[in-house]
């Protein structure tokens, strides 16, 4: 995962560098310039940026979906702590009857040993098992997160005039930005609003 995003990085930095480089030595086609994220006038930019730290803590759905994997975590995590307690109880206790002869015979104590393996082999899988259930949902919710945002801005680039939407985690994408090339908060406003207006 860390791999495809520093080549997904490194091919976006590309990118810009080449739409940079086109712009200032005048090669290329000739495309009108304009004001990115204020009308006020200033620089022109065709290409604006996304802070994706900033936009996942404002945009609401983003907040749902955060909550609803929390909560499946949760769940999931108090189901398997039950099925540990009751196995380390069972273990504890066959201990104390190994221990006080408690067990009529050696076969018994065989039997109830091989309970245990089975159960503590079945706790590790069950483990596992919530685990990548939780990476799965983890997934599907990040896909349906980033289908919304990449939806709307295929609507939003209609009317304005962005060729290139870049995404700002952490700061490793952009290195500086001039102001009106972060949209983030205009982003963040009209998605909010669309999903308001579909829980409605």
């Amino acid at each position: 995962m860390k791999q495809l995003s520093t080549v997904l990085n490194g091919v976006l930095l590309i990118a810009v560098i080449i739409l940079f480089v086109l712009h200032f030595t005048g090669s290329g086609s000739k495309q009108p310039q304009v004001v990115a994220g204020n009308e006020t006038g200033g620089d022109a930019y065709s290409v604006a940026y996304i802070n994706t730290d900033s936009l996942l803590l404002n945009y609401s759905y983003a907040k749902e979906v955060n909550e609803q994997l929390m909560s499946k975590e949760e769940a999931s995590r108090a189901d398997f702590n039950g099925k540990a307690k009751v196995f380390r109880q069972d273990a504890v206790e066959f201990q104390r009857k190994l221990q006080n002869n408690g067990f009529l015979s050696m076969e018994r104590a065989q039997k109830e040993q091989q309970r245990l393996a089975k159960a503590e082999q079945d706790l590790a899988q069950l483990n596992q098992q919530l685990t990548n259930e939780l990476m799965q949902e983890q997934d599907k919710l990040n896909r349906q997160l980033r289908d919304t945002l990449i939806n709307y801005l295929e609507i939003y680039t209609q009317t304005k005039p962005y060729k290139v939407i870049l995404s700002n985690t952490l700061g490793d994408n952009v290195l500086y930005g001039a102001d009106g090339v972060d949209i983030t908060g205009e982003i963040v406003d009209a998605l909010n609003a669309r999903h308001k207006a579909a829980t409605k």
